[in-house]
């Protein structure tokens, strides 16, 4: 057995059953491992893209992000007394707000700088995507786990405990049936070692999850939504996967760090869920 491979059970072995227990405390428990969590991407983003500690971009992102984060706590956490004078600032209103005056500032600031124009648009573009890939999705993980679903059919936990198991579970088989019978290639630029018997695998590997929830957490949902949602997350998530990975290999890296030993960076870890939460909180806000 590698070190490598070694490092990653003994890390997964600690850090699930944690993160697991965080999601089922929800509230700020919460709140703060998933701020933790994008402050932590973001850092990987802006660094692999060339703004250290001392670039204005980096600090300009981190406060755009932290506004974001804010507004979340702010929308769902009033008894906390976040509020803004009588009224609570909703991420509905706070993230697109947030999101245009960043595109404005940066751009303008972008515009006046002294490389080449196609050098310029490129930067500014990367760096919007970057804050609205991590301040826009990583919300969501906390929205899904801490919203008010009812508590006769299941709980924030379960939902998150749902999207981990099929996203883990899914990416597991993946590798192992991309491993045996993989030979066709999914995304051969983006990530050469993906395949589509093993994007397959994935899905058989999330329903699995699905059909074990349909008997444990979700028993009082039809099984029929269980099991879309287990196929849904399944798809956004690896394809997700992908999204990441394109930004990667445009930078010529393996790994966006290696703050987790034995997995790289934390937008190596979340990619899939980043993609896959907002499709899981939507299907169960139009339901519930």
């Amino acid at each position: 057995m590698s070190r490598n491979l070694v490092a990653r059970i003994a890390v997964a072995a600690v850090c699930i059953p944690v993160i697991l227990w965080i999601c089922y405390q929800g509230g700020w428990w919460l709140f703060g491992m998933i701020a933790l969590f994008a402050a932590l991407g973001l850092s990987e983003f802006l660094v692999n893209e060339g703004y250290g500690l001392k670039h204005p971009a980096f600090w300009g992102a981190l406060i755009a992000i932290g506004m974001i984060f804010w507004s979340t706590a702010n929308s769902l956490a009033g008894s906390a007394g976040l509020f803004v004078g009588s009224a609570p600032m909703t991420v509905s209103t706070v993230t697109p707000t947030v999101i245009l005056a960043f595109f404005l500032l940066s751009g303008m600031i972008f515009a006046t700088g002294k490389a080449s124009p196609g050098e310029l648009f490129v930067r500014a573009t990367r760096l919007m995507w970057g804050v609205i890939y991590i301040g826009v999705l990583y919300p969501y993980v906390f929205l899904l786990g801490d919203r008010g679903w009812p508590a006769e059919l299941f709980s924030g936990g379960d939902c998150l405990l749902f999207l981990f198991g099929v996203l883990w579970t899914g990416d597991t088989a993946a590798m192992f049936v991309g491993r045996w019978l993989g030979k066709h290639k999914l995304a051969p630029t983006v990530s050469p070692n993906k395949t589509v018997e093993g994007f397959v695998g994935g899905l058989v590997g999330a329903l699995a999850i699905g059909v074990l929830m349909v008997f444990w957490k979700f028993s009082a949902v039809p099984w029929y939504h269980v099991l879309t949602l287990a196929i849904g997350c399944s798809v956004f998530g690896q394809l997700g996967d992908l999204v990441e990975s394109m930004w990667k290999r445009s930078l010529g890296i393996k790994d966006s760090s290696a703050i987790i030993p034995g997995h790289g960076g934390i937008l190596d870890r979340f990619d899939s869920l980043l993609f896959a939460v907002p499709f899981m909180y939507y299907y169960l806000a139009a339901l519930y």
